[in-house]
């Protein structure tokens, strides 16, 4: 008799995805402000603001590994409370005291502090299903994922106009302390004692084992190139709309664009494409996604505002969407089969080991793209207080609409180039790994 499948899950699992919610409308609501928060509200230059934003992007996705250890020792529960406690404080810490020491001690404290969720949230969706809704379950976790992103960028920009850009850590820091009180109060995962819980030598080893493998690097590496570019959502976009287009602007709200495409086309794309193979699937996405930068940077070829459905629209908020929604779309081609392609590069018997850290492409990914975004600004869309006063009242005035842009943004657009060239460069990657991969396994089964 077949198994029929349900929509019914534990009350653990619904309050893991309510919580899930709640810290990635803080999450996301923070980090669309916080190169823009780095430079204006703490001082950094674009260059030490990409370093900073490098590392705290790039390790909340490594810790887990570490952090999801430690978790299994101590119980979901009272990790999950540990975990909003110190977003909390971090969060409430970065909108207070914004000085470059203490921010860098609160951006720490939010890194261990998300770090622990991920897994924990991840590990009660497993525990609280099964073969038969497993994906019903993970379809409804990435659901509230992409509402909470959706949700926190949108809320995001009327606190940075109306408040501040220091208000909006406090907007996070509050959305962290509901996550805590429902910890708390309603958060109580099923725990199994005789579970073997993992340690960090474990963790240590497993990760060697993996990243040692050459062929599994290198697609790491290659596809971290898809993830540099997405990135730049947060890295580069919201201070060159700003520069350019004005305050009025709402980067917030672009960078939306990309959940909203995927929330509405990765079910049909997968559909389109469950037939393809997956090193096809993926280097679509990789082309596509070298198409969205180079898209952005054609805004300068539209002279003056466009009209559409009676809204006149800034060339470069016209091309944003664009290339933002290009990126959404590429995300559909790439994220359903990436894991299956990377699977196919495991020895076999350890398929499961591998895709543990099949993700470690956006550790790289988001290292390289935040301090790459750093010095691209610097050269060629710099921070307008950083100009000579004379070029500082230049731009001023063309940001009023009288005359234009000094001849330091003239070549603004030359950063998307950087990223386009580097999509492309990860599309021609990947036809020479599969090329070579392919070789090497017919050799090796003649």
């Amino acid at each position: 008799m077949a198994e029929t499948t349900t929509w019914r899950f534990p009350a653990a699992f619904w309050t893991a995805n309510s919580i899930e919610l709640f810290e990635r409308a803080a999450y996301y609501g923070t980090f669309i402000t916080l190169a823009l928060f780095l430079t204006r509200v703490v001082g950094f230059t674009d260059i030490e603001a990409g370093w900073i934003g490098a590392m705290f992007s790039s390790m909340i996705y490594l810790l887990p590994f570490f952090t999801g250890a430690i978790a299994d020792r101590i119980g979901f529960r009272w990790a999950l409370a540990l975990a909003f406690a110190l977003l909390s404080i971090g969060y409430t810490t970065l909108g207070l005291y914004p000085v470059k020491l203490p921010v860098l001690l609160s951006l720490a404290l939010i890194v261990v502090g998300g770090s622990f969720v991920k897994p924990i949230i991840t590990g009660t969706v497993a525990k609280s299903s099964d073969g038969t809704n497993r994906a019903r379950a993970y379809s409804l976790f990435y659901m509230m994922v992409n509402i909470g992103s959706f949700s926190g960028k949108t809320i995001a920009k009327p606190v940075r106009v109306d408040l501040g850009l220091d208000h909006v850590p406090l907007y996070s820091a509050g959305a962290a302390a509901i996550a805590l009180l429902v910890v708390l109060v309603a958060y109580w995962p099923r725990e199994d004692p005789d579970a073997r819980p993992h340690n960090i030598g474990e963790t240590l080893r497993g990760m060697w084992t993996a990243l040692s493998n050459l062929r599994f690097l290198a697609l790491i590496l290659i596809t971290a190139g898809f993830w540099a570019i997405q990135g730049q959502l947060y890295a580069s976009m919201p201070k060159y709309v700003l520069r350019l287009v004005g305050e009025h602007a709402s980067p917030e709200w672009y960078a939306n664009i990309n959940p909203f495409v995927v929330v509405l086309l990765v079910v049909p794309v997968t559909q389109l494409i469950r037939k393809m193979p997956a090193v096809k699937a993926i280097g679509i996405a990789l082309l596509l996604v070298a198409l969205s930068p180079l898209t952005m940077s054609l805004a300068h070829l539209i002279h003056g505002n466009v009209t559409i459905f009676g809204q006149s629209l800034h060339p470069i908020t016209i091309m944003m969407i664009l290339g933002i929604a290009i990126q959404g779309l590429a995300e559909c081609f790439l994220s359903p089969r990436y894991l299956e392609f990377a699977s196919k590069q495991a020895p076999k018997g350890q398929e499961g080991l591998y895709l543990g850290y099949a993700q470690t492409n956006t550790f790289f990914a988001w290292f390289f793209g935040f301090i790459l975004s750093g010095y691209l600004l610097e050269a060629f869309c710099p921070d307008p207080r950083t100009l000579a006063p004379a070029v500082q009242a230049q731009y001023h005035a063309a940001m009023a609409g009288h005359g234009p842009l000094p001849a330091a943004y003239a070549h603004a657009h030359y950063l998307w180039y950087v990223f386009a060239g580097i999509g492309l460069a990860a599309f021609v990657s990947l036809l020479i790994f599969h090329r070579v991969t392919t070789r090497l396994d017919a050799r090796k089964e003649a």
